[in-house]
């Protein structure tokens, strides 16, 4: 029998027309209470310390607390309103606290080591054993060993860190939707295409206002600082988005002090445990182990990137200067002189190419890759859905069977969180004789479809939705049954980069390529010559791109390692210092980044940006092994299937990827695809 509230049937999918903000509390309540009667259970001195006796009662428990909540928080990244607002900040205390206590809990610790020292233990499956190694440290890494006052106040900072980083979320969305800019003369917007012109007039027109609406969302506002030959509007709006949520805008939405607190919090946290830094607690559960590891990673591929991004820059100045009349670059014109440079080069545009990747072709692409490599086969399907542009799949093997389903959410709006990821709405898992199917989300900010057009994607986008895809099959193509390690659950969180950034590399496959590419008004596919100077600009300012990375991942890591916290300095100031050791372009004085880093502040990427350049060594090596057996190879896509995506967090990353490459991995294989052997 379905329950009458939603969130509380966990018979199938979820029940998106159906929700209401007014469902979550009780909801909430409800599951908090079954889950603290089974942590009571699992306690009882009574009950063994066996796996099917504690262990699987906590997991049917936490999982449908975990399904619910899921629900509740994708909708408010992807369509937020006040009322869901008010009540996901209600309700996100009570969930915190909910994990701080379990992670606190020391009968529950001493309930595991039981189980790790007893005989049963031998008779547990490998990844089995994995989940109990994983609890025992994780129960360390939650202060389940700490005193009662200290526990107290570890329990707090959790709570405290929670809101913060939904606030900062929360701050940075508003304040991106706050900003609009009304054009009225056509002149000013010379050089915009006309297609991104008809999404601009259409946005204006569904105000009821005269003109063009510009905002601060991707779609509208990149195409502006690519193409504008108007240099005050690219600084006014460059301006407006590197200031957003910083204290060049409303008090209210200034995530200065927000960064200033959590940094604070963090650090205190992590002493509270024995770390000296929030960074090394990061790393616990990491493939790298230590910050300084990490650091000299980042600084050697940095030592090696610099002479190509040295020489990118110094291309760009002399051809901004002798072609555009721009003796001072400045950073509102790099998207734009770039653009100009790359045209001049490769004599193609971005959107040159954009015109031949409409959503229909790019989808049709990309599944029959995945058809290929895998040997299965995704058909559109139906499902309750957020929104009438949310488009459901299923997933099925060469026998039919299904094998996962995901929503697929592809086009920007202004109650959607910025940026592209991947989310889990089930997990496979095996429950009495039956294998729960697992189902994953995949969202991405594109611009919609102007008029009778369908959407078109640049090469960039398409990348991007391949990287999900990634991250989305990681999810769906586990062979794992136990929920603590089946899909991307308990992969340490700088491999699980890995599987997403390695379909990235399909997308400059001519045989990959050619499959999903037709003019949006002629039909013809993609021309070859196009593509190969699409490739040889492949490269275009990658030295710049990986130093810029690199900035980032520096700052990330001495924010949470080095860097007091408690000290006279602000994370800005940091910032800037790394600036002047890295990078090559600097930006103005008013750039206000670490504001509109949601990475690190509220995606969970703290000490962890790092994450995206170490898994690209992996990824980079992995994607080798199909360029020397053929980049289309069955054969190797099986095994990269079994032997990567399928063992989910069942074994360290490392050795998943040892057993598929035969190896350590090695860094050739990176620089030589970003043009840098």
């Amino acid at each position: 029998m379905h329950s009458t509230n939603p969130l509380l049937d966990f018979s199938g999918l979820p029940r998106f027309a159906e929700f209401k903000p007014e469902f979550v509390t009780p909801a909430v309540d409800q599951l908090l209470a079954d889950c603290r009667a089974a942590v009571e259970r699992a306690m009882d001195a009574a009950t063994p310390a066996e796996w099917e006796a504690f262990v699987s009662p906590l997991d049917d428990a936490n999982e449908k607390l975990g399904r619910a909540w899921g629900q509740v928080s994708h909708l408010h990244s992807v369509m937020d309103s006040p009322e869901l607002r008010e009540v996901y900040n209600a309700n996100l205390p009570k969930i915190t606290i909910y994990y701080a206590e379990l992670g606190q809990n020391e009968a529950l610790f001493g309930k595991f080591k039981a189980l790790a020292t007893s005989a049963g233990f031998t008779t547990l499956n490998a990844a089995q054993k994995k989940i109990v190694e994983n609890e025992l440290r994780d129960f360390r890494l939650g202060g389940a060993e700490l005193p009662a006052a200290q526990k107290a106040r570890f329990m707090d900072l959790q709570e405290e860190l929670a809101q913060h980083s939904a606030k900062f979320e929360e701050n940075l969305l508003d304040a991106t939707n706050d900003y609009a800019l009304y054009v009225e003369d056509p002149a000013e917007l010379a050089g915009v295409p006309d297609d991104e012109l008809a999404a601009m007039r259409q946005a204006a027109e569904t105000e009821a206002k005269p003109g063009w609406k510009i905002t601060l969302h991707m779609p509208s506002y990149l195409p502006v600082m690519q193409y504008a030959d108007n240099r005050a509007l690219r600084e006014t709006l460059y301006r407006a988005y590197v200031t957003r949520a910083s204290e060049f805008g409303k008090a209210e939405l200034d995530n200065t002090p927000l960064i200033a607190q959590i940094l604070k919090l963090r650090r205190e946290a992590a002493e509270l445990l024995g770390f000296k830094s929030y960074a090394e607690v990061s790393l616990a559960t990491k493939m790298a182990d230590t910050p300084t590891e990490v650091l000299k990673f980042l600084s050697d591929l940095g030592a090696r990137a610099r002479p190509y991004a040295e020489k990118d820059f110094a291309e760009l100045k002399a051809f901004a200067a002798s072609e555009l009349r721009l003796s001072d670059l400045q950073a509102w014109d790099n998207a734009y002189a770039s653009e100009k440079l790359r045209v001049a080069r490769y004599s193609f545009s971005d959107q040159e190419v954009k015109q031949y990747f409409p959503e229909h072709r790019v989808l049709a692409g990309l599944f029959k890759l995945v058809e290929t490599l895998y040997g299965l086969h995704i058909r559109e399907d139906k499902a309750p859905v957020w929104h009438p542009d949310v488009k459901f799949y299923t997933l099925t093997d060469h026998t039919g069977q299904k094998v996962g389903q995901f929503y697929l959410d592809l086009y920007a709006r202004a109650s959607k969180r910025g940026g592209a990821w991947m989310d889990d709405v089930i997990t496979r898992r095996r429950k009495g004789g039956n294998t729960q199917t697992p189902v994953a989300y995949l969202n991405c900010n594109f611009a919609p479809p102007v008029g009778d057009k369908p959407a078109l994607f640049t090469h960039d986008e398409v990348i991007t939705l391949f990287h999900e895809t990634g991250h989305g099959l990681h999810h769906l193509l586990t062979q794992i049954e136990e929920l603590g390690v089946s899909g991307i659950n308990g992969v340490e969180w700088d491999a699980v980069e890995l599987p997403s950034q390695f379909m990235e590399n399909f997308c400059w496959e001519w045989d990959v390529l050619k499959h999903m590419t037709s003019h949006v008004d002629t039909g013809a596919a993609l021309p070859k010559d196009l593509f190969d100077k699409m490739l040889a600009a492949k490269n275009f300012q990658s030295g710049l791109g990986t130093l810029r990375q690199i900035e980032f991942s520096s700052f990330d890591m001495r924010l949470h390692d080095d860097f007091d916290p408690n000290g006279g300095r602000s994370a800005m100031d940091l910032l800037n210092e790394i600036r002047k050791e890295t990078a090559v372009m600097l930006p103005p004085d008013y750039n206000r980044f670490p504001n509109n880093f949601s990475h690190i502040f509220a995606g969970g990427y703290g000490a962890g940006y790092y994450s995206y350049k170490w898994a690209e060594v992996l990824s980079a090596d992995a994607y080798a092994l199909f360029e020397e057996n053929g980049v289309l190879s069955a054969e190797v896509g099986h095994r990269f299937w079994s032997e990567i995506l399928a063992q989910g967090g069942a074994r360290p990353a490392l050795e998943s990827f040892k057993a598929f490459r035969g190896r350590e991995p090695t860094i050739d294989a990176l620089l030589r695809h970003n043009g840098m052997a």
